[in-house]
């Protein structure tokens, strides 16, 4: 037999039900969420239904975090299933990272009753205003007024996070709403996602720019990945014999493998130097967030999906709206090949930029230790710890959508559900998360979810006995400490508590030997590496001079 689908044409059908046949009709397999009574009419069509995995968590905040880990490994739409008031704002941290992480998630989240919404009665799970909160947090968000119109604003939620610059989108749906019953709907419509045609003659007016460089650079963000254009990336680089330098969320664009390929301490160097630079997919921005600055003479093109970012930074030469793959596609038709990089140095910058990142320790050391020990195709999460931050400008990432960060967010504590989500997206390939014994403890919970859905996540978690990055910062500009030392639980008793397997390493072989073992397992392993306080890693993450 084959798997059961709601069927949206019988007799009669709840809102419930026609949610989930929604879901479906937007290709989706997965959803992350916890139930709740707002909710019991949707769970139970999702009880009825064969065709879609219910990922119930500890807490909703992991629901976001999961379908943004999901979203951006897989390259498309993830659903999450919050209740509303506190579900939605638990879940609200992950929608703020899936924004800065172009990410495009789908929030479904209940409501009360529809006739009591903006009563201000102190109904259960009520919010002043719930819509508005979403719609701060998203790129576009819609309410359900009767069952019927359900699947038009799951499609509309759909196209909008997958179109253009893609992000989380969020449809709101009273508990009345998804109660109710009506008459069969055919022909239930998908939401596609949109994204206009480059302009031609802009990209001639670029490639003309570009084949009379002599200092051709790319700069390749985001936006590559999320546009599926690491191919196309690949051809234009080597066809200008121009160095790409990645930006901390580009990394895996282009191999670091790659002879032109560079990592993020090379930017100030390589902006510097170069007469014409590409900026694909990216914000053109310093690691403090204020945009590059151009000498006098050189020339910017941007190929960017968002308007409203063309319009930031420094003037471009040429700006093209438009989706970088297709964009991509035709510059390299438009440009013919230079032969040899035309560059001076590349190779001597690629030590500096070495020898400078091998200076800041032990960091380095762990996390080449964790490099090491894994297949080209695992996923890491880079996180919000003291090895994670090196990892950020350091990590070697030989393939696309196998590095997540938390963007300009920063999140505390999404490492784990990230990976988690990542993990489901990924099945057969191991996924390793970076975090400190501050972030974990912020879901450490959802040890529990990564065993019940049997999820064989590897968490590397650095134990410094604090939140080691403020502790640092503090003593440097202070001279004392405050709220920023830990009391830990053993963690390595804590998840064996949960049913995950512990291991520990001391130093970054047995960092490396741990996680062989790790790998020889399908379930998921808490690796614990106790630290001390590590040199610190500002100056290089956020230096904008040349090294």
């Amino acid at each position: 037999m084959g798997r059961r689908m709601i069927d949206p044409e019988s007799v009669s059908v709840t809102g419930g039900d026609l949610l989930v046949a929604a879901l479906q009709a937007q290709g989706v397999g997965d959803v992350f969420g916890l139930p709740g009574v707002q909710l019991d009419a949707a769970f139970d069509a999702l009880a009825r239904c064969e065709t879609i995995r219910v990922y119930h968590t500890r807490h909703e905040q992991a629901t976001s975090y999961m379908a943004d880990g999901y979203a951006r490994v897989a390259g498309r739409l993830a659903v999450c299933l919050v209740v509303p008031g506190p579900g939605v704002l638990n879940a609200a941290t992950g929608l703020a990272t899936a924004y800065a992480c172009n990410s495009p998630v789908l929030c479904v989240a209940g409501q009360v009753l529809s006739a009591e919404i903006g009563s201000g009665l102190g109904l259960l799970h009520e919010l002043p205003d719930q819509l508005q909160i979403l719609r701060g947090l998203t790129r576009w968000a819609g309410r359900a007024r009767r069952p019927q119109e359900i699947p038009a604003l799951i499609a509309e939620a759909a196209r909008r996070a997958c179109s253009g610059r893609p992000g989380p989108a969020a449809v709101e749906v009273p508990w009345d709403v998804l109660e109710a019953t009506c008459e069969p709907i055919t022909g239930l419509p998908v939401g596609v996602a949109e994204s206009r045609p480059p302009d031609g003659d802009a990209l001639e007016q670029a490639a003309a720019w570009l084949h009379r460089a002599q200092r051709p650079l790319i700069v390749a963000g985001g936006g590559v990945l999320a546009a599926g254009a690491w191919e196309e990336l690949r051809q234009l680089a080597e066809r200008l014999a121009a160095p790409v330098a990645l930006t901390g969320n580009g990394k895996g664009a282009l191999s670091a493998r790659h002879p032109l390929a560079f990592e993020p301490p090379a930017i100030p160097n390589l902006i510097r130097e170069a007469d014409v630079i590409l900026a694909l997919g990216t914000r053109f921005a310093t690691p403090e967030g204020a945009r590059w600055r151009l000498r006098e003479g050189q020339r910017l093109i941007r190929v960017e999906v968002d308007p409203e970012e063309l319009a930031r930074g420094p003037r471009a030469e040429v700006a093209v709206e438009a989706d970088v793959r297709r964009a991509l596609e035709l510059l390299v038709d438009l440009l013919p090949g230079r032969g040899a990089v035309s560059w001076r140095n590349l190779d001597r910058l690629r030590e500096r930029v070495g020898e400078a990142l091998e200076q800041l320790q032990p960091q380095a050391a762990f996390a080449r230790a964790i490099r090491a020990a894994l297949p080209d195709d695992a996923v890491v999460v880079d996180g919000m710890t003291q090895v994670g931050y090196w990892a950020r400008i350091g990590f070697p990432v030989y393939q696309p959508r196998t590095w997540l960060t938390s963007g300009y967010q920063g999140t505390l504590g999404f490492e784990l559900p990230v990976g988690l989500g990542a993990q489901v997206a990924a099945p057969g390939r191991r996924v390793v998360i970076i975090v400190g014994d501050g972030g974990l403890l912020f879901n450490v919970q959802e040890l529990a979810t990564a065993v019940q859905h049997r999820l064989p996540v590897i968490v590397v978690v650095f134990n410094d006995g604090a939140y080691g990055n403020v502790r640092r910062i503090q003593r440097q500009r202070f001279g004392r400490v405050i709220a920023s030392e830990l009391h830990n639980p053993d963690l390595r008793r804590l998840a064996e508590s949960f049913g995950v397997r512990a291991l520990g390493a001391a130093d970054p072989d047995r960092l490396t030997a741990a996680l062989h073992q790790a790998q020889e397992v399908e379930e998921p392993v808490l690796i614990e590496v106790p630290v001390g306080e590590m040199a610190d890693p500002w100056p290089l993450i956020l230096r904008t001079r040349p090294i």
